[in-house]
């Protein structure tokens, strides 16, 4: 049994089709599943110490490269990026491992499909842990067209991240990758993070000999080795795609979450202090999430929460998930 036990905990690795295309996922525990949704820049080894909490607190974690990053299917037209896609992927991976059910953790872009999930599929995804991303349910204009109706078309870094011929702004990866994670984190100083809106504080500025003491090396390489190998198309398009999504959900409008949920935010994240300048209560999300369990802010974190608070998170969802399963 002892045997068993430990071959249930090693993190394996796989490619599986997915409604006829090759997607990477890494699987580690038995139990009750969770499926693991990523953002941009990433793959699905950025949840490699969440995973590993969670198997061995008894869940099933799974995590998969999304469409268009790593080794996942990665088409070039915006059209295939839609969140009608992505959802699809996301069932895809329960039918494949023949799971009926799962909770569903997404960080950036990873939660935004994820909150899409939520309403398209309740009868799959039970519960929903979004990080960095709050919920907002579709309104009668596009997030897109808010931005640039309140004067920010200009300045709102995602505009100049879905023109045409982007991706070079990120080659090599070599250099952007480290850029990103350290501008994007909580290690530079007050005031000198990344700004959404400030030009002056993109992402992609240069860092020079900066320490990142929160993240190990090994991470840092394989995400760019998955860059280098895939390059920013598909992960660009995510944000190109935005704009389908909302445009083929009109059914969907003004939907709210019902399902059990939980938003992890960093407090020194200048996305989340973008989206709400006053940190949000659970009274204030309820609106949108009926189901809201916690509200959870991490101190001297920026947007990468389960890199730069691994344990934390861990510890977070381990509550979170009891209370739906047990």
């Amino acid at each position: 049994m002892k045997q068993d036990a430990n071959l249930a905990m090693t993190l394996k690795s796989s490619d599986v089709l997915i409604n006829g295309q090759k997607f990477h996922i890494l699987e580690q525990g038995k139990g009750p599943a969770v499926l693991f949704c990523h953002g941009f820049p990433d793959t699905a080894r950025g949840w490699r110490s969440q995973m590993a909490g969670l198997a061995e607190a008894g869940y099933h974690a799974i995590a998969l490269d999304m469409r268009g990053f790593g080794r996942s299917y990665a088409p070039v037209q915006v059209s295939e990026y839609s969140a009608l896609q992505i959802v699809g992927d996301l069932v895809g991976v329960l039918d494949v491992l023949k799971i009926s059910q799962a909770v569903l953790v997404g960080h950036d872009w990873g939660a935004d499909h994820a909150q899409r999930a939520m309403l398209m599929r309740p009868d799959r995804f039970v519960g929903l842990a979004s990080l960095s991303i709050p919920f907002a349910p579709r309104g009668e204009k596009s997030n897109w067209d808010n931005l640039r109706q309140r004067g920010l078309g200009n300045l709102y870094y995602a505009f100049e991240m879905m023109k045409d011929g982007a991706e070079a702004m990120f080659l090599p990866p070599q250099t952007s990758i480290p850029r990103i994670l350290y501008w994007l984190s909580a290690s530079p100083g007050a005031g000198a993070g990344w700004d959404p809106i400030d030009p002056a504080r993109r992402m992609l500025r240069p860092i020079g000999n900066a320490d990142m003491t929160w993240i190990d090396d090994e991470y840092i390489k394989d995400t760019i080795l998955a860059f280098d190998q895939s390059g920013f198309v598909g992960g660009l398009n995510h944000y190109r795609g935005a704009q389908l999504t909302f445009d083929l959900m009109p059914a969907f409008k003004d939907a709210l979450i019902r399902q059990p949920s939980i938003y992890i935010w960093g407090e020194r994240d200048g996305l989340c202090n973008f989206f709400h300048p006053q940190a949000p209560t659970i009274e204030d999300l309820i609106s949108v999430h009926p189901g809201i369990m916690k509200v959870v802010k991490l101190e001297g974190v920026g947007h990468f929460p389960h890199l730069e608070a691994p344990q934390s998170v861990s510890e977070e969802l381990i509550e979170f998930l009891g209370r739906i399963y047990y």
